[in-house]
């Protein structure tokens, strides 16, 4: 099927904190708006049968509780009520946004999915709502291609969003295509929870999703494009992931992808947005299962010189790590109960410095959650201490074989090149108990290989 998703530079307030009339909202609103009709028009254009926009494109960030307020849109979380805001305007009060939303997909004749702000009143008998008497959410919004509203889902995981409130209860939404089946949706930050990502495409075998974010790069490990290509990699899916373009704020990564391709946009120089389409297939059954092939194990030589141990900083945790010296060597370096093993092999000796590194304990800084990660990164410079430290270009070429004695089934493995770009393993999986990655010969030069593991049951 052919999918599109844009990165969206959206037009922000200048003072978010100020409170406005809905009048004020709607016309500011309206500005994004005419943007992703232009999209919406060029996407159908190309023969895209389903668009996806960012988190927060529509109205921006950084509101209060009150001054977000006359920015959000009612909508009912109901799935009994079917509801086509284009041809039915008139059906609910403060429905601006959802209108226009539905008339672009209904004209273009195109599934189409949205964030925007979304409240719905509360009685004081319900012991979770809010002082004010009403719910805020963080709403992801989905329309066929006849403009019927099919989808809403509430965010679960905020980040730092004081404006939002978390609904009581993980909403599992999927919505039905006619091209590629089920899609499942959830937001940003839901990408590192159990609830409901994981969860719901156990539960729905999901293999499409919808995936809107606002999301701040952060390297070594946690870059947009990276994440998001280890998700579709380690579940098997396909994921349409669309994040705003705001390069003073780090946001940027947007892209198509499936678990062995991806269409990517990342662009920390550029203005103005991307709509990416891209035609993929279809994923209906499992993908052979490849985790039977043999992963080879360094063996016990070469004890004698051992390189030394140090710590460093990466991603605010205190990994311990090895230096990878050396055309060629076995490395092994463990924290906790976890140990990660590397054999590697350069083809030329570049003038940088590569370190293996190990984490395995509870991850404290924006968000609490716990990991498990083996990653091979390069460093800052040559001194130990910029080992962590964000590096975008990189030219050594390294085959390597990656593998840890990993407590968690939910390995995101993570491929990284220069200038941020994507590379795909030659092969991955488990044997003995260990979780492995190969692959010889990077694209281009490598910046980080990883298994970062999610251990939920220990969050």
């Amino acid at each position: 099927y052919v999918a599109a998703v844009y990165e969206h530079q959206s037009i922000l307030s200048p003072n978010p904190t100020v409170l406005v009339d809905r009048q004020s909202a709607l016309e500011f609103m309206g500005r994004n708006l005419d943007i992703y009709e232009e999209q919406v028009v060029a996407a159908a254009r190309q023969g895209a049968q389903i668009i996806v926009f960012p988190e927060d494109g529509i109205h921006g960030f950084n509101f209060t509780r009150s001054s977000i307020y006359p920015y959000l849109d009612f909508v009912l979380h109901s799935r009994s009520v079917k509801w086509n805001p284009c041809r039915e305007p008139y059906l609910f009060n403060d429905t601006e946004v959802l209108q226009r939303l539905s008339c672009m997909a209904l004209k273009n004749k195109i599934f189409l999915v949205a964030n925007l702000g979304t409240k719905q009143p509360c009685e004081y008998t319900d012991p979770h709502c809010p002082t004010d008497g009403r719910y805020q959410f963080n709403t992801n919004v989905a329309f066929n291609d006849d403009g019927m509203l099919v989808a809403t889902y509430r965010k679960h995981n905020l980040y730092f969003e004081y404006a939002f409130d978390t609904p009581p209860e993980p909403d599992y939404e999927v919505f039905d295509t006619p091209f590629a089946g089920k899609f499942g949706m959830f937001t940003c930050f839901d990408i590192l929870f159990f609830e409901p990502a994981v969860n719901l495409i156990r539960r729905y075998n999901v293999k499409q999703v919808v995936y809107p974010t606002a999301w701040m790069n952060q390297l070594p490990l946690l870059s947009a494009v990276e994440f998001q290509q280890a998700f579709a990699t380690a579940f098997k899916v396909n994921i349409l992931a669309a994040n705003i373009h705001h390069p003073t704020l780090g946001m940027t990564g947007s892209g198509i992808y499936t678990p062995v391709k991806s269409f990517i946009y990342h662009n920390m120089e550029g203005h103005g947005g991307k709509l990416i389409v891209a035609e993929i297939p279809v994923i209906t059954i499992d993908y052979e299962n490849n985790m039977q092939k043999t992963a080879s194990r360094a063996s016990e030589k070469g004890k004698e010189q051992l390189p030394p141990l140090f710590y460093a900083e990466m991603m605010y945790d205190n990994f311990t790590l090895v230096p990878v010296w050396g055309r060629k060597g076995e490395l092994q370096v463990c924290a906790n109960t976890l140990c990660c093993y590397l054999n590697y092999r350069r083809a030329v000796l570049t003038d940088e410095l590569y370190a293996l590194g190990v984490f395995d304990g509870l991850h404290t800084v924006h968000g609490t959650y716990y990991v498990q990660a083996c990653a091979l990164v390069k460093c800052g410079g040559l001194s130990f201490s910029t080992c962590g430290q964000e590096v975008t270009d990189a030219t050594a070429l390294i085959d390597f074989q990656l593998w840890g004695n990993m407590s968690t089934p939910y390995i995101f493995p993570l491929l990284l090149t220069s200038g941020i770009t994507l590379d795909f393993a030659d092969d991955m999986g488990w044997k003995n108990n260990h979780y492995y990655i190969s692959k010889n010969r990077t694209s281009s030069g490598l910046l980080t290989a990883a298994l970062y593991g999610r251990w939920y049951e220990k969050d």
